[in-house]
């Protein structure tokens, strides 16, 4: 790792290591919301900085949603949530939505 922190006490190697792991699974978030579940060439539609708010908000809901329903499978199962895959959660939500609508509740 390269950085321009050059202050070991201040900034030591294994806390800084600790925190580009956690850069990466904000980098993650990002992704699942950008280019999974919003799809990778979508743009917000709405032609008011209220209705890109409202948009945005929407986006993160669903996110949310749907990050709690992959928490609560990991539970039913034992499973650690990190192993529960978003893009089939999205895919299972999006059916459950359009095959039998009012099934899935965020």
């Amino acid at each position: 790792m390269v950085t321009t922190l050059l202050d070991a006490r201040r900034y030591p190697a294994r806390q800084l290591a600790a925190l580009y792991c956690e850069r990466w699974e904000v980098e993650s978030v990002f992704t699942e919301i950008k280019t999974h579940q919003r799809g990778a060439r979508v743009v917000l539609s709405s032609k008011t900085p209220d209705g890109i708010r409202q948009q945005i908000w929407a986006h993160l809901l669903v996110h949310h949603a749907l990050r709690e329903l992959m928490l609560r499978t990991a539970a039913t199962r034992g499973l650690d949530p990190d192993r529960v895959s978003f893009t089939e959660t999205l895919r299972s939500a999006r059916r459950s939505v359009t095959v039998t609508p009012g099934s899935f509740s965020p």
